[in-house]
């Protein structure tokens, strides 16, 4: 980024290359608006660039990165209340259709991995949203505590918390909707 800083366009590809993904993927799991997750992360980008010439190497890159899109992400939420316009998460990736087995075992496992991705997403998108995101950057970014606290602008302890609930609120929301559909 400090190279950036000083003129290199080369240097803000490389960080923009390394960090599009990841970033793009954080605003879809977050939003439920595919467009609004695509504006915000060109919000995110243009933010960066705006903020070239006044960069400090205060947190790492990729800190200070999360942190503008946790900020916007913020900020749209308080603009659109309430808050269930959050998005639920771990969308397939791949086509299922296409994996399926001829065999009834490997059709049957199938369909009960399918059966538990799905209450998992929906457990996931019923947790409060800090929870949510710091589930999401520990899960999906491989963040540590840390890392996250800084973007969120958390205590270290109520990051490690957050994590924590979230874990606790899965596993039971997951066991009693896994019971509920097993006895239907």
């Amino acid at each position: 980024m400090l190279q950036y800083a000083a003129g290199s366009a080369r240097a803000f590809e490389v960080l923009y290359l390394k960090h599009k993904g990841p970033l793009y993927r954080y605003f879809v799991r977050q939003i439920h608006d595919q467009q609004l997750a695509e504006d915000l992360y060109q919000d995110t980008w243009s933010r960066v660039i705006k903020a070239a010439s006044t960069y400090e190497t205060s947190a790492k890159f990729t800190t200070w990165l999360y942190r503008i899109a946790h900020n916007l992400i913020i900020d749209h939420v308080r603009a659109v209340k309430p808050v269930d316009s959050f998005t639920e998460v771990f969308e397939p990736e791949q086509d299922h259709e296409a994996h399926l087995a001829s065999d009834n075992e490997n059709l049957e496992a199938q369909l009960l991995d399918n059966q538990k991705a799905d209450l998992l997403k929906g457990c996931v998108a019923n947790l409060p949203q800090v929870q949510k995101e710091a589930f999401l950057l520990n899960v999906e970014m491989g963040f540590t505590a840390a890392i996250i606290a800084d973007i969120a602008g958390a205590t270290l302890e109520a990051t490690k918390s957050r994590i924590r609930y979230a874990y606790k609120g899965l596993k039971e929301c997951v066991d009693l909707k896994w019971q509920g559909a097993s006895h239907d």
